[in-house]
Order: C-alpha cells, then structure tokens, then sequence
C-alpha cells in the first residue's frame, strides 16, 4: 500500500523536528536514506541559496552515496542543523570509510536552508545541531512507509507562500514500469501560489482538478492578505526546496538531470520563481533497487516528467495542508482559512 509520498521509495524515511512558542516558528526535516546510503544530486537555481556539501554532489567528485539530506529553517544559521545528524549517522558508523576501523567515517549530509527569521517573533530563535539529531532520530524510529506530516512541520514550520502561509508537502507516483517517483517540499517561495484573477492555485491548473472559488470569496481574501501583509511587511526573502526520490537504478550524472528537471514542478506552481531572493534548490536521491529497461536508451524520461509533476503535486498539498499562524512575528493566513476547500 502507498501512502502518497516520499517514502513510498523503499526504505526512505523521513523525520520532522518542530519549534514553535516563546519566539520561535522554525524546525528541521530529515530525509534518511536506507542502508547503504543512496546515489544523490543537487540542482540550485535560486540566486541566494543557503547549502551546505553541494559540491561533494558534483558527478565529476568522489562521493557517490549520501545517507541523509537536511532541509531546514534559520536561514544559513540553521545549517547548523547538519551538524547534529551527521553526530547520529557517526554513531551508527555511517558514512564515508576514512581508515581501517569501521567507526572511522565522514558523513557526507548535503543541506539546504529557508528563511523564517524572526517569523516566531525572535530572530535569534533558529535550529541548531540539537534539532537537527532530533529530526533524525525521528526519521530512524518511523515505520518503513511511514505516512509523512505535511503542512506546518519541520522545515516547513516558519514557510510562507507570498503573503500566505507554506509548509511541507510530499506526493508519489508508481510508474508503468513499476518504478517509484517521489517528491518532499518546502513550500516557502517569494513569488504566488495563487492567480491573482481567480485565487485558484496555479499548481491545480497544472493537475486538471481545478475549483475555482467563487468570486466574492476570492475578493475577500485578497482584501485579508492585503492587511496582514500591510501590519508586517515580512522581508521577500524566502526559497522552496525539495528532495525527489525513486528506487531506480541512477548515476549521478542521471540523478542531476532528474533533480534538474524538477524544478520544472516549482515554475508550475510558483510564479515568479528562481528569483534573486529565493534560494530555490532540488536534491535527488535514487536507491537503485530498480534497473532502467538498457534496451530504452530514453527510459529516463518517464522519471524525468515524473519528477516534476510530483513536485508540482506536493506543493499543492503543501498549501492546502498549511494552518494559519498569527504571533508576535506575524500573521499568515493559511489557503484553507481564506478559501475552504479539500485539504
């Protein structure tokens, strides 16, 4: 049985640690990959990124598995978080052999950071190592197949969509030639998820399942998103990130190819996207437990296409998971409370 998300990818996992109250809006998600650690790539197109051992993903460099991706908020601060899982992943002796004892490892944990500074009311309220451990472990203690908490958890805590409130969204897809495709987001852009015309999401245009609110209730909410944006003035920096995973048999040159082509799914439901002011980046994880068919030199293309149009999914559900915050940081309003509709 599948349950719609990222870790429908055989032995993938994936673990939230939350912070809200006392100034903070903020938290950490973990994507653990199964044992063995699983092939990884990175595409960046946002141009103010926030990352960490990006470069360690490059196809012409040595690593070739990663155990762990951190998503996580605090803005470059929060990278901190990293720290705290490859703390876990050492004592479980996972990572890149060093020497000749087996406890000798580096964990290679590629991150990726969204900004949610101040939005619980302290600036200085942001994830740490500590989060970061705890995330992990909340991964490794899940069920195989786990369903995942989306909306405001994790690093989907403190996310804003425009003047609206993000989060965390994840969606799967099995293929025809029975191939996994998944995808993780961070939903927490600077550009809209809604037609400005409609209020209808721009991600449901892409999905063929639209229900465009009536227009009263459309003129309502724009009239609630235009005062709350008016008492705080949030700064318009922000950034979705995402991880795509599949249990198909990929190089790392195939595996950025596919992290590449999903922000394809970020344009789809985010407009403006890949700004200055995002930092917007795609990780890829592949298991390889599944062989593409050797026969079909263009088999990856199924995966391709997949890969964006679960992204896509997942930011939707990201939205519609998402409840309104209203703090000492600020006020969202959640696309549910503006405009109803199924969650």
């Amino acid at each position: 049985m599948t349950v719609d998300a990222l870790t429908d990818v055989a032995g993938v996992r994936v673990g939230h640690a939350t912070r809200t109250g006392d100034g903070w809006l903020t938290g950490t998600t973990v994507v653990l990959a199964p044992e063995g650690g699983a092939v990884a790539a990175v595409d960046v197109r946002g141009g103010g990124p926030g990352t960490k051992e990006t470069d360690a993903l490059d196809p012409r460099n040595v690593v070739q598995k990663v155990d762990a991706i951190v998503l996580t908020g605090g803005s470059a601060y929060g990278l901190d978080a990293a720290t705290g899982v490859m703390a876990w992943l050492e004592g479980q002796g996972r990572g890149v052999r060093v020497g000749v004892d087996p406890a000798h490892v580096v964990p290679v944990v590629p991150a990726a950071c969204v900004f949610d500074l101040g939005r619980g009311g302290d600036f200085r309220a942001r994830p740490d190592a500590a989060l970061g451990r705890a995330a992990v472990e909340a991964a490794a203690a899940s069920a195989p197949g786990a369903r995942v908490r989306e909306g405001g958890v994790g690093a989907g805590t403190g996310a804003a969509v425009g003047p609206m409130k993000g989060g965390i969204g994840s969606a799967s897809v099995v293929l025809g030639s029975g191939i996994t495709v998944a995808a993780l987001v961070v939903a927490n852009a600077a550009g809209s998820v809604t037609d400005p015309e409609t209020g209808v999401l721009y991600g449901e245009l892409f999905e063929g399942r639209v229900n465009y609110p009536e227009a009263h209730v459309h003129e309502a909410a724009r009239r609630r998103l235009a005062e709350t944006a008016a008492k705080h003035a949030p700064p318009p920096l922000n950034t979705t990130l995402a991880v795509v995973a599949t249990d198909a048999d990929l190089s790392k040159a195939q595996a950025q190819k596919l992290a590449g082509t999903a922000h394809d799914g970020i344009a789809r439901a985010v407009r403006p996207v890949h700004l200055l002011n995002d930092g917007d980046t795609v990780f890829s994880l592949a298991t390889g437990q599944r062989a593409l068919d050797a026969e079909h030199p263009l088999a990856l293309n199924e995966l391709l296409a997949a890969s964006a149009d679960m992204v896509t999914r997942a930011i939707v559900r990201a939205v519609r998971a998402a409840e309104s915050v209203n703090g000492p940081g600020g006020e969202w309003l959640s696309y549910g409370e503006l405009y109803g509709g199924r969650r």
